[in-house]
């Protein structure tokens, strides 16, 4: 242990430990085998077989002019010429060149030559070390992208595993550690790839291969399998948001094109989230896996499976109850909303596993569950509101009643919203039951007079809906009220009795030390 390391451990208020210590990136290649392989330029796609072929070509023009001699001289340099310099040539010479045929065969070699070239990965941690084979592998991912992009026929089956394994090298990696334990995604800067450079390139031209006209999903599910599937899904725990972007396109991608893949995609991404909710709490990718099922919900067929009842219930509920629901809550109230559109049998469950997670101490929390809430209202069948209406308007009068203005405004807000409003005044009998002993007393006591405007505004409407029923809540509130005064006035006047008489008894019990009783000494008695 060092010196310095001894006296923070002492003098935890030191300046030393004061100091920041400086945001650096962090890349997973440090943590890979390191390769001694000096890459070396290859020729281009397209063009180094063009330039062949034209040489081929010359070779043979010369030889019908009877120019043989010349082939031995300016051979080479007459190919190079014409590659090079083609617009300075005749307008014949280069349709010449633009007419040559080139083979397949030779274009996937070299196609296959520069993936194999791509597999050798560099160590980002160090800016300095092996730029020449840096620069090259980033111009050759950038031919590939645009080789893949614009050309016809280039995905034939020999190369499909040839780029698996090229993505699967430069990819799956193990992830470094955070920095900070205690990282918060709210607070902190996330810690960005030190390869990402490299690394941008390969998740754009693996997006262009599974988007690719020329792609043959029966030829790729012999190459992008379970096993690649799972360590695509770990890949979403990176802090660089970057990195999650393209993998959430590039999962959606798979799950639409490899039909047999799509339940295990689903378990997969399940035991990530329970993993989370129970054991972790800590997952980075959890808002992007919540965009890509939200698409897949919404292309759920109907009736839906009890599987998929099963998830919604056991899986995505409970991720409410995780503190960091911040980062992930829209996503996954879309996830939530899209379950009750497709089956407005299933609001009821929703509800009342809401009302089981309902925050007690977080007010952030709260504002994001009312929110949901009126989402999931805006949806909601009429014959399903009267099932959850007592329980729901129960814990609405609790967050009315909230002393976080936050949460008493957006609860109000409620009352704002047309269709919540409809429904309503339709079940006004049992809600105005419900509501208005909170109501009333939260505008007599509240501190926030933007509460109290909202909470007037609301008793008018109640008033409004039902003016008979208005009228006997409001007795029956004010009755209430004066058996609850009658009530505490009794209990102090109990305390105070009990008070007197514990007074009385200190006083006796005083007065008795204070003037102690004289012993008698006994009398003997004579014998007879």
């Amino acid at each position: 242990m060092s010196s310095a390391t001894f006296v923070d451990r002492i003098d935890p208020f030191a300046k030393r430990s004061l100091k920041k210590k400086s945001k650096k990136s962090q890349g997973s290649s440090r943590y890979r085998n390191s390769q001694d392989v000096e890459l070396q330029q290859l020729p281009q796609l397209k063009e180094s077989v063009a330039k062949t072929k034209a040489e081929k070509y010359i070779q043979k023009l010369c030889t019908q002019e009877k120019l043989v001699p010349v082939i031995a001289v300016f051979k080479s340099i007459l190919g190079v010429l014409i590659y090079t310099h083609c617009k300075y040539l005749s307008m014949k010479s280069a349709v010449f060149i633009r007419n040559i045929d080139v083979t397949p065969s030779e274009q996937e070699d070299l196609f296959i030559r520069k993936l194999r070239q791509c597999c050798v990965t560099f160590d980002f941690m160090d800016p300095m070390a092996d730029l020449k084979g840096k620069e090259i592998k980033r111009s050759t991912l950038n031919e590939l992208v645009e080789y893949i992009t614009a050309g016809r026929g280039v995905l034939t089956e020999p190369v499909y595993p040839e780029i698996i394994k090229m993505i699967s090298a430069n990819l799956f990696r193990t992830l470094p550690p955070s920095e900070t334990p205690d990282f918060d995604p709210e607070e902190d800067d996330p810690t960005l790839e030190a390869s990402w450079p490299h690394l941008q390139l390969v998740y754009e031209f693996f997006l262009r291969f599974l988007e690719s006209s020329d792609f043959q999903p029966t030829i790729g599910k012999k190459v992008i399998d379970q096993k690649f599937v799972l360590q695509l899904l770990e890949l979403f725990d990176s802090e660089d948001p970057r990195e999650r972007d393209f993998l959430k396109t590039v999962l959606h991608r798979i799950y639409g094109k490899f039909l047999g893949l799509r339940a295990f995609i689903r378990k997969q991404i399940s035991n990530i989230f329970l993993r989370f909710v129970y054991e972790t709490e800590h997952f980075n990718g959890v808002g992007e896996l919540l965009e890509i099922l939200g698409s897949i919900i919404n292309g759920f067929a109907l009736p839906l499976k009890v599987e998929h009842k099963q998830f919604l219930v056991k899986v995505l509920l409970p991720l409410h109850k995780v503190k960091c629901l911040s980062l992930y809550h829209a996503q996954l109230a879309y996830c939530v909303v899209q379950f009750l559109e497709k089956d407005a049998t299933l609001t009821e469950p929703v509800i009342r596993g809401l009302l089981k997670f309902w925050p007690k101490t977080c007010s952030q929390k709260e504002v994001m569950f009312l929110g949901e809430i009126e989402e999931i209202l805006d949806v909601i069948e009429p014959s399903q509101f009267v099932k959850i209406q007592e329980p729901l308007f129960r814990q609405i009068a609790r967050c009315v009643s909230s002393p976080h203005f936050q949460v008493a405004e957006r609860a109000l807000f409620f009352w704002n919203n047309e269709y919540i409003m409809s429904l309503i005044e339709e079940n006004n009998h049992v809600i105005m039951g419900i509501m208005f002993p909170a109501l009333y007393r939260i505008s007599k006591e509240h501190w926030n007079q933007t509460i109290i405007a909202l909470v007037y505004n609301v008793l008018k409407t109640f008033m409004e809906m039902n003016s008979k029923l208005f009228d006997e809540l409001t007795a029956s509130y004010k009755s209430e009220r004066q058996k609850e005064k009658k009530r505490e006035k009794e209990r102090d006047e109990l305390w105070r009795k009990l008070t007197e008489l514990e007074v009385e008894r200190r006083n006796a019990l005083t007065a008795t030390f204070n003037n102690p009783v004289p012993a008698t000494t006994p009398t003997t008695r004579a014998r007879p």
